[in-house]
């Protein structure tokens, strides 16, 4: 019996092994007006991120862009909860519809390769590229 129960563990798909990521879409925290909490995301490809609506307004979208080859653009509705898994590795950008001029966007790193500012497009809004900027360096201060 013990030999049937290792086997089918063993056989089980990768995806069981896959975690779940919470992300909080917000107003404000300690990093300033409309943030997602975490802003910066270290996943492995086939884990899922649930973007809570923590605050009313606010949606999670993908950033055009900003899809690592193979991935798929999502888009969330306002006020509501979206589940995605994220396959593709790479470099995923991540906004607030609404509030992206503002500069509610995040960065979502699926496997090994950090994000550098290299993965910026030039043609975000100024307050979002400042933000994913600010993101990138609080980043580098933890990780020292």
């Amino acid at each position: 019996m013990l030999l049937r129960v290792a086997l089918l563990a063993c056989l089980m798909p990768v995806a069981a092994l896959a975690e779940v990521h919470e992300v909080k879409m917000l107003n404000r925290n300690d990093t300033g007006p409309m943030p997602f909490e975490p802003d910066y995301l270290v996943i492995q490809p086939g884990d899922t991120v649930k973007f809570i609506a923590a605050d009313p307004g606010h949606n999670a979208a993908t950033i055009a862009g900003m899809i690592p080859e193979g991935g798929a653009k999502f888009v969330g509705k306002i006020n509501e909860e979206i589940e995605v898994t994220l396959e593709a590795p790479g470099i995923w950008g991540i906004k607030c519809s609404p509030h992206y001029t503002m500069g509610m966007a995040m960065l979502i790193q699926v496997g090994d390769t950090p994000a550098t500012e290299a993965d910026l497009p030039a043609d975000l809004p100024e307050a979002a590229r400042q933000r994913m900027v600010e993101i990138l360096a609080r980043r580098d201060a933890a990780a020292e």
